[in-house]
């Protein structure tokens, strides 16, 4: 999702220097890196992007192929919401909405969107499922584009084979994308939305299999993202953060280059830190990066919080009809409210690093249970009329300490596993 508006300090850039002039030193471009990554304005907008892993109904172990899902998208109507459709490497689909005035405009224009979608799919036999991982298949990439093959040699190379398979096509989440808001809260914004990640991880936690398998955790999402490099996908920014420009700059330039466009994207297979490109202590291409390659190297930057001029939030589960819109809610509540702000950050400050637990427990842990009664109970108190239902089914949930997972594994239990996945794909419960 691109917000609209929000993309001057890049174009001011490449048109005061070129962006295929190779940049000097590292000095140079922590100080660009810094200076763009957010934007000074208000609050209020809000941008959604949902997965969902695509099945056959009557097959659901089969990967439906490349060509059978862009068949689908070739014929799909005008979405009323605007959403763009994208294919994930391993065949999901994802809504990526355009910004909303409002976390309820956006809600109600991905709920119109999803609806087309998801009658789109049906009528060519298929279904969409909203679970965080893959419940039956093994990691399969279908999508031929280059990017994605060369991510597969880099995560070879880099000891992250397994992982890196599974988070690219196994792997699909509810993303939500805030303004940064006025320049004097950045790093009160940016350490709460970091804070509140373990919190909305057990809340929303919602793959508890993978590949055919029981994980023995509430998000294996989250487990898979955390057994990934660290220096790519771990936070970016933490709880003692003052200055997130500074932060990300650091970051983003001791994170090793995953790849290089030349000129389709090319794994890099030696670990180099981006500053030993720009610096010039390696040469990737026999030369040193562009600007572009710079904007590149950052979108290959994974971590649950992203600086995109905007906050681009990535720790929550793919979830059902039934729970997203109140988690989403939730979740913006909790950092555009001023007052639910600061009574969240209390609430969290004990669980704020507690990403493994929250994953692999979720609400079971005492700590986080805690947590998210308080958060959802914030929430529940400015939610409007047209969300009560979906707020109070949340707020029951959390407080009998359950999670949607729970209610897959319900499921799994009573019909099977692959039963289980062809109700969800055929739009059951």
């Amino acid at each position: 999702m691109t917000f609209a508006g929000t993309t001057g300090a890049a174009s001011q850039l490449a048109t005061t220097s070129p962006v295929e002039a190779e940049m000097a030193d590292s000095s140079a471009v922590a100080c660009h890196i810094a200076d763009s990554c957010l934007a000074d304005g208000s609050l209020g907008r809000v941008g959604l992007e949902v997965e969902a892993h695509c099945h056959d109904p009557t097959d659901p172990h089969r990967r439906p192929g490349w060509d059978e899902i862009l068949e689908v998208l070739e014929f799909l109507p005008a979405l009323p919401g605007a959403s763009a459709v994208t294919v994930e490497p391993g065949g999901a689909v994802e809504l990526s909405g355009p910004p909303a005035d409002g976390v309820m405009p956006a809600i109600n224009a991905m709920h119109s969107d999803q609806a087309v979608l998801r009658a789109a799919f049906a009528d060519a036999g298929l279904g969409l499922v909203y679970l965080g991982a893959d419940p039956l298949r093994p990691p399969q990439r279908i999508n031929p584009g280059a990017r994605y093959r060369a991510m597969e040699q880099f995560f070879a190379a880099d000891g992250f084979r397994d992982a890196g398979a599974a988070m690219m096509t196994s792997t699909a989440s509810v993303q939500v994308n805030l303004d940064a808001g006025p320049r004097s809260g950045w790093a009160q914004r940016v350490r709460l939305a970091h804070a509140l990640g373990p919190t909305m991880v057990a809340i929303a936690a919602n793959s508890p299999m993978l590949g055919g398998e029981l994980s023995g955790w509430s998000s294996t999402r989250q487990r898979v993202w955390g057994q990934m490099d660290s220096a790519r996908c771990g936070p970016a920014l933490g709880a003692s953060c003052d200055d997130p420009g500074t932060e990300w700059a650091h970051y983003a330039l001791n994170a090793p280059v995953m790849l290089v466009n030349d000129p389709e994207a090319v794994a890099v297979t030696h670990y180099v830190p981006f500053i030993d490109w720009v610096d010039g202590r390696v040469l990737l291409g026999d030369r040193r990066p562009t600007i572009s390659d710079l904007e590149y190297h950052l979108t290959t930057l994974f971590p649950p919080v992203r600086p995109r001029q905007w906050l681009e939030i990535r720790y929550l589960d793919s979830l059902p009809d039934a729970f997203w819109p109140a988690v989403v809610f939730t979740l913006v509540a909790l950092l555009d409210d001023p007052a639910a702000a600061a009574v969240a950050a209390e609430a969290v400050e004990p669980v704020a690093t507690a990403w493994d637990t929250a994953a692999r427990v979720g609400l079971r842990d005492r700590r986080l249970y805690t947590a998210a009664n308080t958060c959802v109970a914030l929430a529940a108190e400015r939610a409007p009329a047209e969300l009560a239902e979906p707020m109070q089914r949340l707020a029951r949930a959390v407080e009998q300490g359950r999670c949607p997972a729970d209610d897959f594994c319900e499921q799994v239990s009573e019909h099977g596993a692959a039963p289980a996945v062809a109700r969800l794909a055929r739009g059951g419960l």
